[in-house]
């Protein structure tokens, strides 16, 4: 398979089994910050309990993002720890964010974003 292959591999799975979600990131600082929300689409997965090794945690989980919807959502300067992500409604925190992980020939397909929350 070409990336382009792959990338519509990728859109196929997520509009089968993927789900909105908003990541938003916070600017400044006290109680009324202002912050950027992006509505993008996300396979939201539990962790196995057999994952529960270094930083992982029990009700952490993992977040499959295609790359290209954070730039169509105008996201800026990507996805980083420390940026929040509402998941059915909860705010968590982005604990990870794994860029390598999913790309093909040195093109970044999806990023693999650990949450917690």
């Amino acid at each position: 398979m070409n990336v382009d292959e792959i990338k519509s591999s990728y859109r196929r799975m997520m509009d089968e089994v993927g789900e909105e979600v908003v990541m938003r990131r916070y600017t400044g600082s006290g109680a009324n910050r202002p912050y950027f929300d992006a509505p993008v689409m996300a396979r939201v997965v539990d962790f196995k309990p057999a994952d529960f090794v270094g930083d992982i945690l029990m009700g952490d989980r993992s977040l499959i993002v295609i790359a290209q919807d954070l730039i169509d959502a105008q996201v800026p300067m990507g996805v980083r720890k420390g940026d929040k992500c509402v998941v059915r409604g909860k705010e968590l925190n982005i604990e990870a964010v794994d860029d390598n992980t999913r790309r093909v020939q040195g093109e970044l397909i999806a990023y693999e974003i650990r949450v917690r929350g």
